[in-house]
């Protein structure tokens, strides 16, 4: 690998700041994670599974699971920014496939928050009646200001976020089984025959399901800017997938009990939909809470994608004016703000389930990278270090699937 420097190559330049510990990573890979795909992604996966959409959560996280683990091991391997393209470049030693990844990364993250930002500016539209333009400049404008004020405090701001909308998914859990009336699927409807076409319907919704992991990544670009990362990243990246899996299929069980299936299928704010019946109080409580996650998303996204940015610029792979960081703040000025830029663009001019699309199917490209970069990487004589280490079957399985899943995009 190219070795590593600093954005003006002096000493004194300055130099992103550790200040990320376990609880915040996570609950900045959960920020990621558990947001939009969830709150807006349960009609789509109830249209193709029905009662059984459950089982595509959780069929979704044995697929990414694989990914997952190896993202742990490269991520203790080579805890830097820009981590996709530093285990690219580590495993094949081509610094141009090593850019075209870094560049994906960066893109995948800008594309993806393009389209959070669209879908938040809808939810806040409904709230307050302004367009959607001004309130897309607006959310990604105030979201660049908190992403360049620092990592420790733009973290912690998501992480606060995160917790509020951690805490809505488990109100929904709690109103869906407890205080809803049970006007969807009785419990033993859940449960699919071994045998059956309904097992096409729940391949099919396990697809949009993995939407809702995607996001679990991005925890290795902060990698710089994380206390003890050999230890710290594969602990947040499992937690984070355990925490986010348990979520999903709860919040899926209890939807179902609540609502029916055919309400659930045609509906972009299926969540909302348990609280049809309670308090207007309790529905308007929801609603600016599912406001906050997709907002949480575009945040969160924007700092991964600067720091994939700069930790390219910083080896030499893009433009040295990405490495320059701010002596105040200690983040990558240029970078956020281009960054800031280009999701105000995206989201100005092109449609949410384009964005969408573009985002999964990149990132799926990135995971193939990936796992063939860890299985070169194992088969080099590396000197003995300390790091977290998976079987070979493990990111072959990931490659496995995660060619499956791109192709099934592209049908």
């Amino acid at each position: 690998m190219t070795s590593q420097h600093n954005n003006l190559g002096t000493p004194d330049a300055p130099t992103l700041r550790r200040t990320l510990t376990l609880p915040l990573l996570t609950l900045y890979g959960l920020g990621v994670t558990v947001g939009a795909g969830i709150y807006v992604l349960i009609g789509a996966t109830v249209a193709e599974a029905g009662a059984y959409a459950w089982v595509a959560f959780l069929m979704a996280a044995i697929v990414v699971a694989f990914t997952a683990f190896s993202y742990a091991e490269l991520a203790t391997r080579y805890p830097v920014s820009a981590g996709e393209a530093a285990y690219v470049d580590a495993g094949f030693g081509w610094p141009v496939l090593a850019s075209i990844v870094g560049g994906f990364v960066a893109l995948s993250g800008m594309v993806s928050a393009s389209a959070v930002a669209v879908g938040a500016s809808g939810y806040l539209g409904g709230l307050t009646g302004l367009s959607s333009p001004v309130l897309i400049v607006a959310i990604v404008g105030a979201m660049g200001l908190i992403a360049w004020w620092g990592i420790n405090q733009s973290v912690k701001v998501a992480a606060a976020i995160t917790m509020l909308e951690i805490l809505g998914l488990i109100f929904v859990i709690t109103w869906g089984f407890g205080m809803s009336e049970r006007a969807g699927v009785s419990t033993a409807e859940l449960f699919p025959p071994l045998q059956g076409a309904h097992w096409g319907g729940i391949a099919s919704a396990s697809l949009l399901a993995f939407f809702a992991f995607i996001g679990f990544e991005d925890m290795v670009n902060v990698a710089e800017e994380v206390k003890t990362p050999r230890k710290t990243i594969p602990r947040a990246i499992i937690y984070t997938l355990i925490v986010a899996t348990v979520l999903y299929v709860l919040v899926a069980i209890s939807v179902l009990l609540a609502v029916p299936v055919e309400t659930l299928s045609g509906s972009d704010e299926p969540l909302t939909l348990v609280f049809v019946n309670a308090p207007q109080a309790v529905q308007t409580g929801f609603a600016a809470v599912a406001v906050v996650a997709t907002v949480n998303g575009v945040l969160i996204q924007m700092i991964m994608a600067s720091r994939v940015i700069y930790g390219m610029a910083q080896r030499g792979r893009f433009p040295s004016i990405f490495a320059v960081l701010s002596p105040r703040t200690q983040t990558p000025t240029v970078a956020t703000a281009f960054v800031a830029a280009s999701i105000m663009g995206l989201s100005l001019f092109l449609p949410i389930e384009r964005l969408a699309g573009w985002t999964s199917q990149i990132v799926l490209a990135v995971f193939v990278c990936v796992n063939l970069s860890l299985i070169a990487i194992k088969r080099q004589k590396a000197p003995a270090t300390d790091y977290y280490r998976v079987p070979v079957v493990v990111p072959v399985l990931g490659i496995l699937t995660s060619v499956a899943l791109l192709l099934s995009t592209m049908i």
